[in-house]
């Protein structure tokens, strides 16, 4: 049974397989602060979500108007030292899961793998340990999250799907990130079968915008194919737009 990967945005991607429904880091505002979205989200394909994976504190993975509007009930499932942050902005089923543990949701087993990146939401606290996360049924899923390429990936793999970032919303990375060329390494180090990239093609400064469609909304997806054909041909890279989805 194949799985179902829709690229919702940014480090959005909802994960359909085994009758289990998963959506990674929720950002589904058209307006972001001083960033706007490439293209809306249809909230309708995002009906009967299961769990919610976050992956660390940061306003673009960890956004609270975006997990309202998927409800305060809504299963999260967060890295260890945000569940009190979330039960004080008033959501109800909250589980911690550290580096290492698994969980059970439905069909699947979800597993907490480590990240590169900072551990805090803005300068001072709350902070929370980030991570990736490997989603096990019957195909396996790398939801990276934000992180910087480490040496322990290898030990991840193989893996049939990487979601894998490739860039931000603007001109340059900040560390913790991978850009194109890191990308193709991880998805490399994972054995990946399938290669898709996120965290690209959403968000850019409206300020970017002002001479014409920004080049960094467009360029990262094909630099990371072109590293992905020079690093690893054998590795399939699928190329989603926002709102776009695959069966794999």
């Amino acid at each position: 049974m194949p799985a179902r990967i829709l690229y919702v945005g940014h480090s959005t991607v909802l994960i359909d397989m085994d009758g289990v429904r998963l959506l990674t880091d929720p950002l589904l505002r058209p307006r972001v602060v001083h960033l706007r979205r490439v293209v809306k989200v249809d909230t309708i394909l995002l009906r009967e979500i299961d769990s919610v994976l976050i992956s660390h504190l940061h306003l673009d993975h960890l956004d609270i108007p975006s997990l309202e509007r998927l409800g305060r009930n809504i299963p999260l499932v967060v890295p260890p030292g945000a569940g009190g942050f979330l039960r004080r902005k008033g959501f109800r089923s909250i589980t911690e899961l550290g580096v290492g543990e698994e969980l059970r949701i439905g069909a699947l087993v979800v597993r907490g793998t480590p990240a590169v990146h900072d551990s805090r939401r803005l300068l001072l606290r709350p902070r929370a340990e980030p991570m990736g996360h490997v989603i096990l049924g019957t195909r396996s899923v790398y939801f990276a999250g934000d992180t910087d390429v480490f040496e322990g990936m290898t030990a991840l793999g193989p893996i049939d799907i990487a979601l894998v970032p490739i860039w931000g919303w603007g001109p340059s990375l900040g560390p913790g990130h991978m850009g194109p060329p890191e990308a193709a390494e991880a998805a490399r180090m994972l054995q990946a079968s399938v290669a898709i990239p996120i965290h690209w093609g959403t968000y850019f400064p409206l300020q970017a915008a002002l001479h014409g469609r920004p080049s960094f909304i467009d360029l990262p997806a094909e630099e990371f194919r072109t590293q992905m054909q020079a690093l690893a041909p054998k590795i399939e890279v699928r190329i989603l737009r926002p709102g776009q989805e695959t069966m794999v």
